[in-house]
């Protein structure tokens, strides 16, 4: 099996022993506390679901700014964007000091993560706009990502980490949240050799089925992955209790059975385009995959990134052989009126715009929105009742 990233073993900061686990809680509730934001607390996820590996914790302030300035920590680890424990005030801590990390997404804040808090640092307002700009390639505080960076604070607290739960991922999404080591035991036990990984934080149409076919095949893979993100969107996207039941309908009717996992991973969108392309990436080495998808604009929103940046980044700025994982780039994906199926639309030279089945988003809410099934060659039936459904429930 393909090794993680930066080792070759996976090294997931959840503590494992029950015992262990629950003789640490007790002792963390008697620590210094501090309420995470929304993206700390689902870094403390990765950490201790094995995402995040090698890294032991969040970064310092010298890492952080390497980071977003090279893709590469002080030590000379190879990492897209920093990984941060950022707050508002840190008066009541002291470096050296064991601390609990509270959740700030689960009712009553319990403890996510234990800290073992190195330093206390602080980033200055010229400091965040540059991060912001390496790593969203914009400082705009309308793009979502730069927004909810900026304000979790200015105060960084680093050090080694022990996770104590998933936060609310492993209770509202059972079936379908699964830590890297999970997935690579179940991609053991399938027998597995060649995996690719399809990233989503959308509901799949029927583009997105044929693109995930369409990887298989080229690669001669055994299975795919979709591995779609449970964590916090912008504002307007789909939920993800939405998503996952219109994935899991979509693989159960049309495709082969043991040929599909649906897993689910818990993190908040960065929308960083690019750079987080590369996080995903790293994510998918960590969990087994050996191949991941990568189409337009992937990881983007709005218009802050050109179509392939984010296939165009492993070309000029990730060293060879940083990471083990492959990249299968794919190009929009519609069904073609002509050849009667879905292809990439860059391999159909012949074809004008009006030969492809396309709708923008906005006009496939507005038909969902009203009752109205988008056609069977953009999306199947059963998806598009899963989506009319939820849509005409937020109308009302």
């Amino acid at each position: 099996m393909i090794n993680p990233h930066g080792s070759l073993k996976l090294n997931p900061l959840f503590v494992n022993d029950a015992e262990e686990r629950a003789s640490l809680v007790e002792r963390a509730r008697q620590l210094p506390s501090v309420l995470l934001s929304s993206a700390g607390a689902a870094n403390a996820v990765m950490l201790g679901a094995g995402y995040f590996n090698p890294l032991t914790g969040y970064m310092n302030k010298a890492d952080a700014l390497s980071v977003a300035d090279n893709m590469h920590t002080q030590s000379g680890l190879f990492w897209p964007t920093p990984v941060l424990c950022l707050v508002d005030s840190a008066e009541h801590l002291q470096a050296g000091s064991t601390i609990a990390l509270q959740d700030p997404n689960v009712q009553g804040n319990p403890i996510v993560a234990v800290m073992e808090l190195e330093e206390i640092e602080s980033f200055t307002d010229v400091e965040m706009k540059t991060i912001s700009k390496q790593v969203y390639a914009t400082d705009d505080p309308a793009h979502p990502g730069v927004a909810a960076f900026n304000s979790q604070g200015k105060t960084i607290l680093s050090g080694p980490i022990r996770v104590l739960n998933f936060s609310y991922f492993e209770t509202d999404f059972g079936e379908t949240f699964r830590t890297a080591v999970q997935i690579r035991e179940d991609i053991e036990s399938s027998g597995w050799d060649k995996i690719v990984a399809f990233q989503t934080r959308n509901p799949m149409h029927l583009a997105h089925e044929e693109l995930c076919r369409i990887a298989m095949e080229r690669i001669g893979a055994d299975g795919c992955v979709i591995h779609m993100l449970l964590g916090k969107l912008k504002s307007g996207d789909i939920p993800a209790d939405v998503r996952d039941a219109s994935i899991r309908k979509m693989v159960e009717i049309y495709f082969p059975p043991n040929s599909v996992m649906i897993t689910g991973y818990g993190f908040d969108m960065l929308y960083a385009g690019p750079r987080e392309t590369v996080l995903h990436a790293v994510f998918r080495q960590n969990m087994g995959a050996t191949h991941f998808i990568i189409g337009r604009d992937h990881a983007g929103v709005g218009d802050y990134y050109g179509a392939f940046d984010a296939q165009s980044i492993f070309d000029t700025d990730v060293p060879p052989n940083a990471l083990e994982i492959e990249i299968f780039r794919a190009d929009h994906t519609a069904y073609s009126t002509k050849l009667n199926k879905v292809v990439m639309m860059c391999e159909a030279p012949d074809h004008e715009k009006d030969d492809f089945v396309l709708l923008s988003g906005t006009k496939v809410r507005e038909m969902l929105s009203n009752g109205i099934a988008p056609p069977a060659e953009f999306s199947r039936p059963e998806v598009a009742e899963i989506l009319m459904n939820y849509y005409q429930s937020i109308e009302k």
